[in-house]
Formats: C-alpha cells, structure tokens, sequence
C-alpha cells in the first residue's frame, strides 16, 4: 500500500464502544453495531440505524440536559447489547430450563419486542440502583461513623469524599481479578485500541491496532470517575452552605443533586476529551490511570471483532463523525 494511502490526519472520532461477553458493540453517528464471536469461531453481526430523542425534542440536546439523556441512552443500549451477546454462551444446564409461567404470560400479554424492552428497562433500572446504593448511600452510611470522633461538617465530608473514591476504586480492582471479567476487560482493550488507530488514520489492520494504547481518554471508566468526582465537589459545596446530619437526608440530597452531577460531569469529559493540553491531561489522568483495571491487552481474534465492528459504523462520507 501506498504512503499516501497510509498516511491520514489525526483526529477525533465520535465513534465509540463497549465490550460485551466475547464481542465489541460500536456506535457510529448513524449506525449500532455488535459484533460477537461464537464459540465455533464465526462472527454473529446485529446492525441498526441510530435515532436520536433531541432530533424530536431539541431540549434534551441542550447543555447539562444532554449529559443524562446521553447516559440513560448509553445504559439502555449497553444492556439491551450486553444481553444480546450473552444469548451465545448460556451457563451450563440453561439451555434446558423451560420458561416460567410468568414469563410466558408477560411474553404473551406484551409481545416478544415489548417483553423484552421491559426486562431490559428493569435490568437498567436494577444495575442503576445498585451504582447509586454502592457509591453514594453506602458512603454515606459509613461517613456517620466520623461523627463518633467529631461533629465537624467538613470532617464528614471528607470521609464520605475518601469513601466514595476507596469503594469505587475497591470495586474496579475486585472486577479485575474475576476470571469472567478479563475476557471483557480484554474486549475493552481492543476497542480502545481500534478507536485510537482510526483516530490516527492508520488502515485498520489486527498489526497497527495492536500497536495503539489501551488507555484511551474518552473511556466509560473515566467518565464514572468524573462522576464521583464531581459529586464530591458539589455535595462538599452545597452541605457547607446547608449542613444536614441525618445520613438518609444526606442521601437524598446525593441523589436529587445527581442529574446536575452526571450533566456537568459529561460537559467535562465531551471537553476535555475535544482538546489536548495540560489542564486536560490533568482531568483525564485518574480515568486513565483507572483503566489499568477495566482494560487488557487482547489477542488478534478480540481486536478483528473490534475492527469489524467499528468498520459497520464508520459513515460513508469521510469526516463525518469528526468530534
């Protein structure tokens, strides 16, 4: 290939991913695609064309709105992606469980779509509480232990802020050292790796995608990061303006303030990750330094799953998914 084929412009792609149980699903500006490698080797492809709710409704487009709406989109596709890619690898003796009553009168009450947009609503809403009761209700329930040595307001939020950033980080470093998880974290690797060799303009080949970083700044993980960061400087603002004691006041503070946190929190990672300098570098580090855990080197097979999967999103005129 010629030096004029190889050679592209670098730049930012608003194309992204998510790994999923042996697979890679990639969004594009228009298209989603999964693609998951079965056990007999082939490549299982699901397609579909992207529709957007603020290309209806504007307002949810707009700043700070836009964080939330983006983040419950986010959740419900990577479940709905998640769940789809589980389907090929079913535990042992599931293949033989016979649906329950209740489940085929859901299925047939709702229909097999209906049936299940449902268990993935419920799925979204389960994994959501349970983030919220890990990294904010739990915080604050052990927090109250401080006040035992002391009632000083700014003690307690200094604990619940350690808290917060010692169980997030427990967590990630737990999940990292379960066998299921390093295939998935593998998976990760590879999209990040195929992300930053388009991005570097370089042909997508299994040899230059094995040559990019696994640690790419526009990463889940590091928005995740962000968001508990940001909920530690707005809980420490508003609680030094209007001091509250009882721990379940506390956290009910945490969570009306949580919409504002995830909006400001994407407005930071949508900037800081369209520039490069030292202000940004300095945002993105923790995030980075937090995918040692949730990201692994992959083998060739991952990284064709993950260049297959960006190449079915890619759009067709060029530099239209620039960031």
């Amino acid at each position: 290939m010629s030096k004029q084929n190889c050679e592209c412009p670098k730049f930012k792609t608003m194309c992204g991913g998510q790994a999923l149980i042996e697979g890679i699903m990639m969004r594009g500006p228009k298209k989603q695609a999964v693609v998951v490698r079965k056990s007999d080797g082939e490549l299982e492809i699901q397609e579909k064309e992207l529709k957007f709710i603020k290309d209806k409704h504007p307002v949810l487009g707009w700043p700070l709105i836009r964080g939330v709406v983006n983040f419950a989109d986010s959740m419900y596709n990577g479940v709905t992606a998640l769940m789809y890619s589980a389907e090929f690898f079913p535990e042992d003796g599931e293949e033989d469980e016979e649906p329950s009553k209740f489940e085929i009168w859901l299925n047939d009450r709702l229909g097999s779509e209906r049936f299940t947009a449902l268990i993935t609503t419920l799925a979204v809403i389960l994994g959501v509480g349970m983030s919220i009761g890990l990294f904010f209700l739990l915080p604050t329930l052990l927090g109250t232990g401080i006040t035992v040595l002391t009632d000083s307001m700014l003690a307690r939020n200094l604990a619940e802020s350690l808290l917060k950033i010692l169980i997030f980080v427990t967590y990630l470093a737990l999940c990292s050292r379960m066998g299921e998880m390093k295939r998935v974290f593998s998976y990760h690797g590879a999209e990040h790796k195929t992300i930053f060799c388009y991005e570097a303009g370089l042909p997508l080949t299994v040899e230059n995608v094995r040559k990019q970083p696994r640690h790419h700044p526009r990463c889940g993980t590091s928005f995740l990061f962000m968001v508990i960061a940001i909920s530690i400087l707005v809980s420490t603002i508003i609680f030094a303006i209007w001091p509250v004691s009882n721990p379940f006041l506390r956290f009910l503070a945490h969570l009306a303030m949580l919409p504002l946190i995830v909006g400001i929190s994407y407005e930071i990672n949508r900037w800081a990750g369209r520039h490069d300098g030292p202000i940004t570098r300095i945002f993105i580090a923790p995030g980075l330094w937090l995918q040692n855990f949730t990201t692994f080197e992959p083998d060739d097979s991952m990284i064709e799953v993950g260049i297959r999967a960006l190449e079915l999103v890619l759009p067709e005129e060029k530099g239209a998914d620039a960031w």
